[in-house]
């Protein structure tokens, strides 16, 4: 399973930008998607994940009530949300997906990662 990660970008405080996560590869329905992010001599942090059907999804604090996490599986992507960008949020952004179907925020229960796209957020 390939995982290819897109849509980083520099935005303003208090904009908007949405990540896409698109799987290729032997990829199944029932898998569940996360994302991570990385800032610079910080260590890796779980941002949100969703399982296969949409009906149960993960957030950390620091971004429940800004960001979504959704997917859509007839084209094996997933996507993050981000609205109300704070220079805090600025960071190397990773999608991940687990075969058992985890949503948790532990990274290494997750199977497949993609490359990093990277969020920076201007003050």
């Amino acid at each position: 399973v390939q995982l290819q990660a897109s849509g980083g970008g520099v935005v303003q405080a208090g904009g908007s930008l949405r990540l896409s996560c698109a799987a290729s590869g032997r990829t199944r329905n029932n898998y569940a998607m996360g994302w991570f992010r990385q800032a610079p001599g910080k260590e890796r942090e779980f941002v949100a994940a969703i399982n296969w059907n949409g009906s149960g999804a993960n957030f950390a604090d620091s971004v429940k009530g800004r960001f979504t996490i959704s997917n859509d599986n007839a084209k094996n992507t997933a996507y993050l949300q981000m609205n109300s960008l704070k220079p805090e949020d600025t960071a190397v952004y990773y999608c991940a997906a687990d075969r058992a179907g985890y949503i948790g925020s532990y990274y290494y229960r997750y199977d497949y990662w993609g490359q990093g796209t990277q969020v920076t957020v201007s003050s």
